[in-house]
């Protein structure tokens, strides 16, 4: 699960798809392997959000369901803005995707998603997190907790969701390198969900990098995931399914809901453009499909499976992240000196 992106903010300069290029803010240079991973599996080019911002998308990516109390809150959220599973008024009474697949004894693991960050100190920088993964130092620690008691079992402790001062390519270094411990086990848990945050950005925050420094990152770090899993052992039996929690912070030429999407498995049509309507309903009723679960509400239910996305044979074909070109820590400028309209904003 990602954050805050239209189709268009990413993927409208590909010609292939039914994009507009003038509402691309992270094309292909900030974004190479999201731009290689569409072209090389599927290009989804009508897959919907279904809804506007952080509050009911991880609602809707993790329950295919978004309470009363939140369709009432949109006014102001003077209770809470649950998008880190803190607030119980938030929790669909039918449960959550992870309920499932424990009630079917199947196996679990949660790298950052509703989960709460503990950094030590609290006072590490962007910077400092950034100097400790690239020179492998323990200066700064990182820990994960949750206020849901039925996640907290199944968490990477080392893997957190928000705030943006840590790295996507850092908590893509600690998903690896638990992949690596599973390969050595053997056995690989049938369900896993993730966080993967900084496609947010810090906007223009002094002390933080630039929007597209940051997209890089997160264009980096999932590139990264993708390639491990595509080399390991467990290639030939996965599917990773990449979405959105919300399209709020762009603009769209067919509707504000529409939303970056990737399907990627070996069983992943190939080079294909799909354009069969798709939502965030129809990745839940895919997933829940593959691993034999029954539909958690009416919604995912009623949605359109993901079918036209697979074949068949497999092609096992291993993918190859590309690396950035924008730096990782291309700097935001400093408050101090910005003149004029960059001042005022």
């Amino acid at each position: 699960i990602k954050e805050n992106r239209t189709y268009d903010q990413i993927l409208g300069d590909m010609p292939q798809g039914n994009g507009d290029p003038r509402l691309v803010m992270f094309g292909r240079e900030v974004t190479p392997n999201h731009h290689a991973l569409a072209e090389q599996f599927v290009l989804l080019d009508n897959f919907y959000c279904n809804g506007v911002l952080s509050a009911d998308g991880h609602q809707w990516t993790n329950e295919g369901y978004v309470t009363d109390y939140i369709e009432k809150s949109f006014g102001d959220f003077s209770r809470s803005y649950p998008y880190d599973g803190d607030d119980a008024l938030a929790y669909s009474g039918a449960g959550f995707i992870w309920d499932y697949v424990l009630r079917a004894g199947l196996s679990l693991r949660v790298y950052g998603e509703f989960v709460k960050a503990k950094i030590t100190p609290a006072s590490a920088t962007w910077t400092d997190i950034y100097n400790d993964h690239k020179n492998g130092t323990r200066n700064v620690t990182i820990e994960a907790t949750t206020e849901l008691h039925t996640l907290a079992p199944y968490l990477c402790k080392e893997f957190i969701g928000f705030p943006g001062k840590m790295q996507d390519v850092y908590r893509a270094q600690h998903f690896i390198r638990e992949l690596k411990e599973f390969e050595a086990k053997g056995t690989l848990p049938n369900f896993m969900i993730m966080l993967l945050p900084n496609d947010h950005t810090s906007g223009t925050r002094e002390g933080m990098p630039t929007p597209r420094a940051a997209v890089a990152d997160n264009d980096l770090a999932l590139g990264q995931i993708v390639e491990a899993v595509s080399k390991s052992k467990f290639w030939p039996e996965t599917a990773i399914f990449v979405v959105e929690d919300d399209p709020q912070a762009g603009l769209d030429h067919v509707d504000g809901h529409r939303t970056v999407a990737l399907c990627i498995s070996p069983y992943t049509k190939r080079k294909i453009v799909e354009s069969t309507h798709y939502n965030q309903s129809s990745m839940l009723r895919t997933m829940q499909l593959i691993l034999g679960l029954p539909p958690m509400t009416q919604f995912d239910l009623a949605a359109n499976p993901m079918v036209e996305c697979f074949q068949s044979a497999p092609d096992l074909t291993p993918y190859t992240a590309l690396p950035n070109n924008i730096p990782l820590d291309e700097m935001n400028p400093k408050l101090a000196s910005l003149r004029g309209k960059e001042r005022h904003y």
